[in-house]
């Protein structure tokens, strides 16, 4: 399976290239490669359990690396636009449709705490960076939400590898479960945004 392919490639990474295998792959997951936080960070989070790593390095090396695959993406977007996007995703694995919906979800809600937000939506986090990108976002807004969204959901994981060292499956289950719930509060806060906005129209 693909999951058990990157989890192998991600072990094989933080094992032989240490922290800096770790900002490099974390790099891979927030541009359009198939490389998911959830394979990546427990592991991270085990090798911090079992000594071998420094807790706050490991938080700063991961979070580096997500700011820096993200502004590769946003630079791809910005200076190719789509087209090119599309053309280097093809040697990526990058679904074409996931892009679409990323962008759909960009474009309705543009900005600050909308690229916050999307860092803990499934998917979404991983190709955020193309729209904001294309849709010329400027650069430091867009690399602080980054780097405060990447640091808190990369943290959660590296936490849960800690204290479930020996249950990886367990790691996974509960990432997805934080991502259910995660999507189920965005969507409720839409409803009543909507509402709010129409009551608003009616009284005006």
């Amino acid at each position: 399976m693909l999951t058990n392919l990157v989890s192998n490639f991600a072990i094989s990474c933080l094992h032989g290239a240490g922290y800096f295998g770790a900002a490099f792959l974390m790099a891979l997951e927030s541009m359009i490669a198939p490389v998911p936080s959830e394979a990546v960070m427990p592991f991270v989070g085990f090798m911090v359990a079992d000594g071998k790593w420094d807790l706050w390095a490991a938080i700063v090396v991961t979070s580096a690396g997500s700011v820096v695959g993200s502004a590769i993406s946003y630079a791809m977007g910005y200076y190719g636009g789509r087209p090119f996007v599309l053309k280097v995703g093809r040697y990526l694995l990058l679904n074409p449709h996931d892009l679409e919906r990323t962008e759909d979800f960009f474009s309705r809600r543009k900005g600050t705490l909308t690229l916050f937000i999307s860092r803990f939506i499934p998917v979404v986090r991983h190709l955020v960076s193309v729209p904001a990108g294309t849709g010329k976002m400027k650069l430091f807004p867009f690399l602080m939400a980054t780097l405060a969204g990447a640091t808190l959901w990369n943290s959660f994981l590296l936490v849960c590898g800690m204290y479930l060292r020996e249950r990886w499956d367990l790691v996974q289950l509960y990432s997805h479960q934080v991502d259910i719930v995660i999507v189920a509060v965005l969507l409720a806060g839409l409803v009543f945004f909507v509402k709010f906005r129409y009551k608003s129209a009616l009284k005006n």
